[in-house]
């Protein structure tokens, strides 16, 4: 089996999951909306880009979408909230789609609808698609388009998600399901991330064999994980760049946010990164742009959706070419 493509490969479209639901969003939602038909604007790239599919749950949200981006595809599907990275297909090489169970991060946040959309966004595209009997989230791996992939174990093998499964037991199933032949775990994510450390805050492949991970800044919560993780990687043979780390990043109440540059998209014209005011926010941008230098490194603030628990990365999930 082909493993998916890497997202730096071409992409006919993306699906970007718009916010709907008030009640989610409260205060938050008109900002939250503005910063999604940024990010959408961004990766049309005025048309130099890919097609941008905004997936919306009901007319409401259709409309809102359709006056913030003509440019967009609009599509309505009900779903729980916007992380079509966890909740989306997973397109393979060969053109087809995998779906995976969806639990609500481990029973965290069961919404109507998030366990269904993927399937049902397959069924729309005409995508024929498979059903995998066990938990998996996109969010949770990221791979090179070689069969190598890394992920945490923080997340993968916690029990709050397939508690029947062994380490073992879910490479095999990465390898039969996905094509992922060369698992690279890592350990803990980011703290106070309500995924269990969704390795694409932490760790992202920017070129066969070649990660990126967040380089520490003064005060960061996380610098015991990101120094892990660059001793996890290099032991295995995987080239390590780093970016620069927004540091500590706090919501309203002063709780320490999982604030990252890492859950930035690569698109077939852009790579959009999320911008939090943060001193580091221009360096991050820098950083990412030399690692892509056939595509623009855009930085646009994500305050709004990071509320809601993720960034630019968690509300997209591309459409191979």
């Amino acid at each position: 089996m082909l493993p998916p493509p890497p997202e730096w490969a071409h992409h006919d479209a993306v699906w970007i999951g718009f916010p709907s639901h008030p009640e989610l969003w409260l205060e938050d939602l008109e900002p939250a909306r503005d910063e999604v038909a940024a990010f959408a604007r961004a990766v049309h790239a005025g048309g130099r880009g890919e097609t941008v599919v905004l997936v919306c749950a009901d007319s409401e949200a259709a409309d809102a979408a359709r006056e913030r981006a003509p440019f967009a595809t609009i599509e309505v599907q009900p779903f729980g909230d916007i992380w079509l990275r966890d909740t989306g297909p997973i397109i393979v090489g060969d053109g087809s789609a995998r779906l995976f169970r969806f639990n609500g991060w481990g029973g965290k946040y069961d919404l109507p609808g998030d366990d269904s959309v993927g399937a049902r966004l397959a069924e729309a595209r005409g995508v024929a698609a498979r059903a995998c009997g066990w938990v998996l989230e996109g969010g949770a791996i990221d791979g090179d388009g070689t069969g190598t992939a890394v992920t945490t174990r923080q997340c993968l093998l916690n029990r709050n998600r397939n508690p029947e499964l062994g380490q073992a037991e879910i490479e095999a199933r990465l390898a039969g399901d996905l094509g992922l032949t060369r698992i690279v775990w890592l350990g803990d994510g980011l703290l106070n991330d309500h995924t269990d450390g969704h390795v694409d805050n932490l760790a992202r492949f920017v070129a066969p064999g070649r990660v990126a991970i967040p380089e520490a800044a003064e005060n960061d919560p996380n610098w015991q994980v990101y120094a892990q993780a660059r001793r996890d990687l290099t032991a295995v043979g995987l080239e390590v760049v780093t970016i620069p780390s927004p540091g500590r990043v706090l919501n309203e109440d002063e709780d320490i946010v999982p604030a990252s540059y890492m859950n930035f998209y690569i698109g077939n014209a852009a790579v959009v990164v999320p911008l939090f005011g943060s001193d580091n926010d221009q360096a991050a941008v820098a950083a990412i742009q030399a690692l892509f230098p056939g595509r623009e490194a855009v930085g646009l603030r994500a305050d709004a959706i990071l509320t809601g628990g993720g960034s630019f990365h968690c509300i997209s999930q591309q459409i191979p070419a």
